[in-house]
């Protein structure tokens, strides 16, 4: 795919042919956040709003719990006070769950938010529930601790491959919540093997339990993690958590943006993105930096690197994640600006991943400019001198 910049300085007048494109846009999108395996078992509350907790989970084979019989968060499908009540000012704790900064974040950008609740059911193309996962952008996963269902793995595997966004997040290993016998990186590496395709995103959870300040990143501008709407990351803080390994043979589409110390390996990776069929998924090892503190009383959640704490990115990474999630594919428009007679700048959009700048004098022959690229606002930037000679620029993807 390619989008091409003719121009040519001329006696003075500066000659300009841009071909019609369009923005890579985010558009408003429905994310459904699952607390059907236990995500609320223990110390856990990876929920976005509960209104009352009375729900035991312990030792719950098929993830139903029993209402009435507990204290664990009850989380209804629709946040409570409405999210159309959300303005720029609203603070995280207007809903009640340690997921409630991220979904207060999102429903800020336009999106829009629910829970699929203890009893829900994961489907996909089941006209029968009105949660199926046709009527979703994005499904999240935070810490499941029951295994899925043959039906339910392929529900979320299919989801994926005809154009859905998963957001998965496991913890380390030994952290059986609710101690039925799987903890969540055995959930998330059983659902790998389903009856879709093995392995669809090529990632395995290593179950170990590492707490690394994660400053290891992506140093490419074009990386949708890391140079997104919501920030530039520098870091991604674990708490004991799991790394991951990554086999690109399973999936080539799959990219590690933060990795542990040392070098970029397959086996060591924080943070991983990529593409299967038409749709996207993003994965973590660690579920501690997506802690806002504020979640369910009954329970001890609080860590202080969690989502908001500003001495991390951990929100950033989150936040620019779940907007790449629901991110078009649309071609990104390559922009001229003059600053000079004699200076010229191209810009793009930074969330536009997977592309690089070209140029060119006689459009036969291409050269990669991999140098000189700046970083300003959301955009790349690269600043150059006109020339007599024709300078002919595109982004390749």
């Amino acid at each position: 795919m390619f989008l091409d910049l003719f121009f040519r300085r001329w006696q003075g007048v500066l000659i300009l042919l841009i071909t019609l494109v369009f923005l890579p846009r985010i558009r408003a999108a429905s994310f459904l956040f699952d607390a059907t395996k236990a995500e609320m078992a223990g110390n856990a509350d990876w929920v976005i709003d509960a209104d009352v907790h009375n729900l035991k989970v312990s030792a719950a084979s098929d993830g139903s719990g029993t209402p009435g019989a507990g204290n664990e968060s009850n989380p209804q499908r629709f946040p409570t006070p409405d999210q159309t009540n959300v303005v720029a000012g609203t603070l995280e704790t207007f809903w009640q769950g340690a997921l409630s900064t991220w979904a207060i974040d999102l429903v800020k950008n336009g999106h829009h938010v629910e829970t699929l609740p203890y009893n829900g059911r994961i489907t996909w193309q089941d006209g029968t529930n009105p949660q199926d996962l046709t009527n979703y952008n994005v499904f999240v996963l935070v810490e499941p601790n029951i295994l899925f269902t043959a039906n339910e793995k392929a529900a979320i595997i299919n989801f994926v491959k005809n154009g859905g966004g998963l957001f998965i997040v496991s913890d380390h290993g030994t952290s059986d919540r609710n101690n039925d016998g799987a903890d969540s990186v055995a959930v998330l590496n059983d659902l790998m093997t389903n009856s879709v395709q093995n392995n669809p995103f090529g990632v395995h959870y290593n179950g170990d339990s590492i707490s690394p300040t994660g400053t290891n990143v992506d140093t490419n501008l074009s990386d949708p993690i890391l140079h997104g709407a919501a920030g530039t990351v520098t870091n991604f803080v674990y708490n004991a958590g799991s790394s991951l390994s990554v086999n690109t043979n399973q999936n080539p589409a799959t990219t590690i943006a933060i990795w542990n110390t040392g070098a970029r390996v397959a086996n060591n990776a924080l943070f991983v993105y990529g593409t299967y069929g038409a749709g996207k998924f993003v994965t973590t090892g660690d579920s501690s930096p997506f802690d806002d503190g504020s979640g369910d009383p009954n329970d001890s959640l609080f860590f202080a690197q969690g989502y908001a704490d500003p001495s991390t990115s951990n929100g950033k990474v989150i936040l620019n994640a779940s907007l790449w999630l629901v991110q078009s594919s649309a071609i990104p428009v390559l922009k001229l600006t003059t600053l000079s007679q004699t200076v010229f700048q191209v810009a793009w959009p930074l969330a536009a991943s997977g592309y690089s700048l070209q140029a060119s004098t006689n459009l036969s022959s291409w050269n990669t400019i991999s140098s000189g690229i700046q970083t300003v606002g959301t955009n790349s930037v690269f600043t150059n001198s006109f020339s007599e000679q024709k300078q002919f620029f595109r982004l390749k993807q």
